[in-house]
C-alpha cells in the first residue's frame, strides 16, 4: 500500500510502498514513523562516513567491513568529544600543528569535524606509534 505525507510548507509528498499490511490509519502512520527512523539514521551514517573520508573504503573481506562498521563510530565520537570544552588545550594544540587553515570554509570555523580530523590524520602520519607498519604509512 503507498502512503501519501501531505506536502505543506512547500514540501514534495513522502510515496512509500511497502509489503506490511496495512488495514487502517494508525498501521499506516506506524509504517512512516519506520521509514522516517530508518532515514535519520541513514543520515548520520551517511554523515558520519563524509565526515571521516570513508566515502568508498576498499574493504574486500567480511572481517575487515566488521571492524570498520566497529570503529566509525568510535572515531565519530572521538572527533565529537574533542570538540567539548574540557578539551580546549588538546585541540588548539592539534589544530595549530596538524590542522592547515586554507580555503574560506577552513577560516569560517573555530574546529569543524573534518579540520579536525584532518590534522589528526596529519599527526598520525607524521608520528605513528612505535612498531606501527600499516596502511596509512603507504597510502602517500
Amino acid at each position: 500500500m503507498a502512503g501519501d505525507r501531505p506536502s505543506g510548507r512547500g514540501r514534495a509528498p513522502w510515496h512509500l510502498l511497502t509489503a506490511e499490511p496495512v488495514a487502517a490509519p494508525a498501521q499506516l502512520r506506524a509504517v512512516i514513523a519506520a521509514y522516517a527512523r530508518r532515514w535519520r539514521r541513514a543520515l548520520v551514517w551517511r554523515f558520519s562516513k563524509s565526515e571521516l573520508a570513508l566515502a568508498s573504503p576498499r574493504v574486500w573481506t567480511w572481517e575487515v567491513r566488521q571492524k570498520l562498521l566497529a570503529l566509525t563510530p568510535l572515531a565519530d565520537a572521538l572527533l565529537v568529544h574533542l570538540l567539548h570544552s574540557s578539551f580546549d588545550t588538546l585541540r588548539a594544540l592539534v589544530l595549530r600543528n596538524w590542522g592547515h587553515r586554507t580555503g574560506r570554509r577552513y577560516q569560517e570555523v573555530a574546529a569543524p569535524l573534518y579540520r579536525l580530523r584532518a590534522a589528526i590524520s596529519r599527526l598520525w602520519l607524521s608520528a605513528p606509534p612505535p612498531g606501527y607498519h600499516g596502511p596509512l604509512l603507504n597510502s602517500g
